[in-house]
């Protein structure tokens, strides 16, 4: 589900807004006890008498001396105004009217707990601002340690990825944790996981290709030590030299067509038949067959239609070619290989089946050099295949057939 990080972080919000506004309201309750209490009301008639004892004995002056002896709170609290004045502040918990030695009559008030909006910062109150500013430095501190702890793991495994350590898997470091983090943690593994089998298709490519090579250089090298140690043996040795070096040439134009599709090659803005192709594919491969035996039967559904494909059609060819050879190779002597051309929900669907053993692991079929039930290997010739037919917007699938056989199906796109 997407959208948990959201949630996460409006949820914490929430409640540390409520853990705040709680957290004040207790402090408020803890220094400042109720207002109707009897201890307040104690207190406030106590100060008032307290207040017209020293005005009775010096007036004002003498009042003044006893009020800065007093704490800030009860000090403030303390109103003194003339007698015939008329109240009209805060609710008032004690008053009483004295006269001083001058003949002065003054009433004194003691009011309930008010809040100093003065004592606060913009007006807020002092209290306020400091549970405000605590929850949230540890709203902040929370949030910032829930997010770039999974960042700073990210780029530790980054930096481990760069290194080479294709290993290195952020998934587990995860735990339970279901959002966006762990979403962006489990596509880290995704990609170290294709950079590895990446690298290991490369190393084994490599280690293919030197192999592959190594033998028709060794038999080079050995038509050339004959033809040195028998020259009646020359026109042989060049006719055997000259044979390797085609294959060599061949292996060579294979191995760069496969990385000029595997490095995302496009296919070309131009058009071609896609059914021509496959009946001339198949005319040849009827005069292959014919040296084992094979019937080679086609079927073009429907015959009348056009089978307009974009694209190279030079490559495409060459992809059905080794497709069709394949089958050939791998059919028993008499046996029949079907290649059957259809429409299917505005795609070509070509299918190519054979007599043969059939293939146990399919995942090997397509790549380089992998290896067949013969033992010998595919070469490259399937890899270029389905690289060709991907990149013309199609796909090959392969299928074992019951009792035996193996079924190929190729679907690419039409015109539009």
């Amino acid at each position: 589900m997407k959208g948990w990080l959201f949630w996460k972080i409006l949820i914490g919000f929430w409640i540390t807004f409520v853990l705040i506004t709680q957290g004040i309201w207790l402090l408020f309750t803890i220094l400042r006890p109720p207002e109707q209490s009897g201890y307040i009301r104690a207190m406030a008639r106590m100060t008032v008498a307290a207040a017209t004892s020293a005005i009775h004995a010096g007036g004002q002056p003498a009042l003044q001396e006893q009020l800065k002896t007093w704490p800030r709170d009860q000090r403030s609290q303390v109103r003194v105004q003339a007698a015939d004045e008329k109240y009209d502040g805060e609710s008032v918990l004690a008053q009483d009217v004295a006269s001083a030695p001058d003949g002065a009559r003054y009433r004194v008030i003691y009011t309930s707990f008010q809040i100093k909006r003065s004592h606060g910062i913009f007006s807020i109150p002092r209290e306020v601002v400091i549970g405000f500013g605590i929850g949230g430095l540890l709203f902040s501190a929370i949030l910032a340690w829930y997010l770039t702890q999974p960042v700073r793991l990210m780029q530790a495994g980054f930096g481990r990825l760069a290194l080479g350590d294709f290993t290195t898997r952020l998934g587990p470091a995860m735990g339970r944790r279901r959002d966006e983090i762990a979403d962006l943690a489990r596509d880290f593994d995704s990609m170290a996981m294709r950079l590895d089998e990446l690298v290991a298709a490369r190393d084994r490519l490599l280690a293919d290709v030197s192999h592959e090579l190594r033998t028709p250089l060794a038999r080079l090298n050995l038509a050339i030590a004959l033809a040195r140690q028998d020259p009646a043996k020359l026109d042989a040795s060049l006719e055997r030299i000259g044979g390797e070096a085609a294959k060599l040439d061949e292996l060579v134009g294979e191995l760069l067509t496969l990385a000029k599709l595997e490095s995302g090659h496009k296919a070309s803005d131009e058009y071609f038949d896609f059914a021509e192709i496959v009946k001339a594919v198949v005319q040849d491969a009827r005069f292959e067959a014919a040296s084992k035996n094979l019937q080679v039967l086609q079927s073009v559904e429907p015959a009348e239609e056009e089978w307009v494909v974009p694209g190279n059609g030079k490559l495409v060819a060459r992809a059905i070619e080794n497709i069709v050879r394949n089958a050939l190779r791998y059919s028993p002597e008499g046996g029949t290989v079907v290649v059957a051309l259809r429409r299917a929900a505005g795609m070509f669907e070509l299918c190519v089946t054979d007599e043969g053993p059939g293939v146990e692991d399919l995942a090997a079929l397509f790549q380089p050099f992998g290896v067949s039930a013969d033992g010998f290997g595919f070469g490259l010739g399937l890899a270029i295949a389905q690289r060709a037919i991907v990149v013309h917007g199609g796909a090959i699938v392969a299928r074992n057939r019951r009792p035996r056989g193996l079924e190929m199906q190729v679907s690419i796109p039409g015109a539009a």
